[in-house]
């Protein structure tokens, strides 16, 4: 089951890998050990259940192998920068129009870092605030904090993380369209948007039990292209490791999540015409 093609591998991907040290050479061709991280994020099997044999056709490497070149990759910033590089290069495809915000709750089986018991989930969880464009792409995510705090847990910080991602791929949160649902209605959320120049477009929520004469703005018809977001949502289901996080670090988790959004990005590059 190939995730994405070997051609697409070694165009997208594999020039953002870090390389060994000076003298030594990999044996196992840097597509085929992604292919092999590749089908762990797919299906969510172990690592020591990796279907070796179909994912090497030359020479092979175990599955600690494959786990080992992760980990380095995820260490040493090489799959953020595949991601920050998809979007610097194909910014073309994505639609600024508008970004729409929302959180994401997951059931965390291991333990591990930033984990914390959630009551609505009834489960050890750990929560992640995604950022997507207008059709639906996802852009950036932040690291997860632990699952007993509720999407607005530590706004300030959570949400220019999420920004500076975006600046290091060169695009500018200045005067972006933000469509946001009422659990991120609050006066802190709303000051950090004007702050930094964005338009928020939140729902209000009535729990909040305020009532005011000052106008905030809220454009309905807008606020329905939130749904892009929901379908985001929807694809990252396909990748059954993301479904359930046995990762303990927190960072690789983080990093599985950027790898799922640089494949679903990878798959709407359209090929080069041939000659």
């Amino acid at each position: 089951m190939a995730v994405l093609s070997e051609d697409k591998i070694n165009r997208w991907i594999v020039p953002y890998l870090s390389q060994g040290k000076r003298g030594s050479k990999l044996q196992v061709a840097p597509a085929a050990i992604i292919s092999g991280i590749l089908y762990r994020l797919k299906t969510g099997c172990q690592w020591r259940e990796l279907p070796l044999k179909e994912i090497f056709t030359g020479p092979t490497i175990s599955w600690q192998g494959v786990y080992h070149h992760f980990r380095k990759w995820v260490n040493d910033g090489s799959f953020k920068n595949v991601w920050l590089g998809l979007l610097k290069s194909q910014r073309c495809l994505l639609d600024l129009s508008g970004v729409q915000l929302d959180g994401s709750q997951t059931i965390c089986k291991q333990g591990g870092e930033c984990i914390g018991y959630q009551n609505r989930k009834a489960a050890n969880s750990c929560n992640s605030l995604f950022l997507a464009d207008n059709k639906g792409q996802m852009l950036a995510c932040s690291l997860p904090v632990s699952g007993a705090h509720h999407d607005l847990y530590e706004i300030e910080v959570v949400f220019k993380e999420l920004c500076n991602l975006l600046k290091e791929a060169g695009i500018e949160t200045k005067g972006l369209f933000l469509n946001a649902d009422a659990g991120f209605d609050s006066q802190a959320f709303r000051s950090i948007c004007s702050e930094m120049k964005i338009e928020a477009n939140i729902a209000t929520n009535p729990r909040n039990g305020q009532i005011t004469d000052e106008y905030i703005y809220f454009d309905e018809q807008l606020f329905k292209q939130r749904n892009a977001i929901e379908r985001a949502n929807a694809w990252m289901d396909s990748f059954k490791a993301l479904l359930i996080r046995f990762e303990t670090k927190a960072l690789h988790w983080f990093v599985l999540i950027l790898i799922a959004f640089s494949v679903l990005f990878i798959r709407k590059i359209p090929n080069k015409p041939k000659l």
